[in-house]
């Protein structure tokens, strides 16, 4: 089955914000609440499913502040697919959302 192109959300979307933040490949220490309304782990599974984005998802074992055991999760897009984004008009794209 062929591979969907990924398509960028507007850029001043929480979807787009999501997006830059993995299209800048950065590592991040976490993510502010979303105004309650939406998880992090719904945005990606949008970005996945709607707009074709082959997003990775990694989860380990972690401790949370107060000692309890939880699982920590980390969404990544290959470096060739960042490359890929910013080549065609994802700089433009990153320019409009910052």
């Amino acid at each position: 089955m062929p591979r969907k192109t990924p398509i960028f959300p507007g850029p001043r979307t929480a979807r787009g914000a999501v997006l830059a933040v993995l299209l800048s490949n950065t590592d991040q220490a976490g993510a502010e609440p979303l105004r309650g309304r939406v998880t992090l782990a719904a945005i990606v599974r949008a970005l996945k499913r709607k707009y074709h984005w082959p997003i990775e998802t990694t989860s380990f074992p972690s401790n949370a502040a107060d000692g309890r055991a939880t699982w920590a999760t980390v969404y990544s897009l290959p470096p060739e697919v960042i490359d890929a984004a910013l080549d065609e008009k994802g700089r433009d794209w990153l320019r409009a959302a910052s």
